[in-house]
């Protein structure tokens, strides 16, 4: 029992040894400092937005092309004699200058024969006109001698029969007389009345023979094929000796003259920006309206810089269901480069942007394109906090998007590239003017 007691005490000991000494323990040691939470901001570039009015530029691509281009196809048969000494491909040959010429030989003796002919007749026609004055006159002649040999007939009928002086004989030559005098006059009368139909026939067929001239003539020029325009040469397939037949296109012409390019725009740029003549709308009409001309600028991919046109919209060509674009036809004004210290001509061939002035934007807000996320949304800066807006764009051009609805004048939109921000952002802000550069130095909140 006393071991037990002794065993007890001394437990007793060792455990209130133990609690004096971490109390000891806990006296030396001192509790960590609490550190203090920070929010961290987001640097970003603001810019306050004001409406603006601007103008809006339409941008396509073209190929330049001459707006003329000839197939030269013989009209006559035959051998070639002579060709342009410049028929090659690419040469430009004057207007009105001879490309090549077909033997004329036969469409010479051909025309000379038609020439003759028409001679002849004409001649023919003169003669008879010449014949139906005289035969007129012969008729008044006989018309008079009738009228005598009725008389004399009626006299002398008269005294036979009724004084019986003379003779049977007599008055029976004297009827005889009067009815050669008549039918004389008959037969004149009845080729004066057909003279009108015999002139008419030979007035048809000289008619007739002119046409065969005319005809003629135009083979024989027809031998002769001549520049209708300054034409640059594109194909040839004509040499000296070859026999030409019609229907088989021997040269192709370019003119140069007139440049067009056929530039397809989106549907929508011509529903809201192009600009139409409101002078030519019509109620029943079914295509579009006549473009208002517009100056705008052609410029080659290959070199913008130092190869760049004046042209005009000039005419709607065509529709694409497809693509739902609508090809317009843009016309240069010159083919001789409008850059400084550029003489580049815009050739057919050359592959161009185009780009086309439209209807002004009003009441807009300009930001760089990536302010405005891909869905429909911008980012402000609201005291000193991200906030996240959606927005309508009205149009994209350039680097820019233009805001139709959705800021009010004097808002801070974020325009510092950003993905994914959460909302409620702390900021650390820099204004920008609205040329992009800084417009005082950062904010801090």
């Amino acid at each position: 029992m006393k071991r037990v007691a002794v065993q007890l005490f001394v437990a007793v000991l060792v455990l209130a040894g133990g609690l004096m000494g971490m109390r000891g323990l806990l006296a030396f040691h001192e509790p960590p400092a609490q550190k203090q939470f920070e929010e961290r901001k987001l640097r970003v570039e603001v810019v306050e937005v004001q409406p603006q009015t601007l103008p809006v530029l339409i941008e396509g691509f073209g190929t330049a092309r001459s707006r003329d281009v000839v197939a030269v196809t013989p009209e006559v048969p035959g051998n070639i004699i002579e060709v342009h000494p410049r028929l090659d491909v690419g040469e430009v040959i004057p207007q009105g200058e001879v490309l090549f010429r077909i033997d004329p030989r036969t469409y010479q003796a051909a025309l000379d024969q038609a020439k003759a002919q028409a001679e002849s007749i004409e001649q023919g026609l003169a003669m008879l006109k010449a014949q139906f004055a005289v035969d007129r006159e012969r008729l008044e002649t006989a018309e008079r001698t009738l009228s005598l040999m009725e008389a004399d007939f009626a006299r002398v009928s008269k005294l036979y029969t009724e004084n019986e002086v003379g003779t049977l004989a007599g008055v029976e030559r004297t009827e005889m007389s009067k009815n050669q005098a008549q039918d004389g006059r008959d037969q004149l009368r009845q080729a004066v009345t057909l003279y009108p139909l015999r002139i008419q026939e030979a007035e048809s067929g000289l008619a007739a023979a002119r046409a065969g001239v005319d005809a003629a003539q135009a083979n024989f020029d027809r031998t002769t094929v001549t520049a209708p325009f300054n034409a640059r040469i594109t194909m040839v397939k004509v040499e000296p000796g070859q026999y030409a037949a019609p229907g088989a296109p021997v040269l192709m012409l370019a003119d140069d003259s007139v440049i067009e390019l056929s530039v397809p725009l989106d549907s929508r740029d011509i529903r809201s920006w192009i600009r139409f003549d409101a002078a030519t709308a019509s109620d029943d009409q079914a295509w579009f309206g006549a473009l208002e001309q517009v100056a705008c600028t052609i410029e080659w991919t290959e070199g913008a810089d130092y190869a760049a046109w004046e042209g005009y919209v000039h005419r709607v060509e065509q529709f694409d269901v497809q693509s739902r674009t609508v090809t317009v036809a843009v016309r240069a004004k010159t083919n001789i480069g409008s850059s400084p210290g550029s003489q580049l001509p815009l050739v057919d061939g050359m592959f161009c942007k185009v780009k086309i002035p439209g209807r002004d934007m009003t009441d807009v807000y300009r930001l760089p394109e990536w302010a405005v996320d891909f869905e429909g949304n911008a980012y402000l800066d609201v005291d000193g906090r991200l906030v996240k807006r959606p927005v309508q764009v009205v149009r994209n051009q350039g680097e820019f998007a233009y805001v139709g609805s959705g800021l009010s004048p004097g808002e801070r939109v974020i325009v510092t590239r950003l993905m994914n921000p959460l909302p409620n952002t702390l900021l650390d802000v820099q204004k920008l003017s609205t040329d992009g550069t800084p417009a005082d130095a950062p904010e801090s909140e």
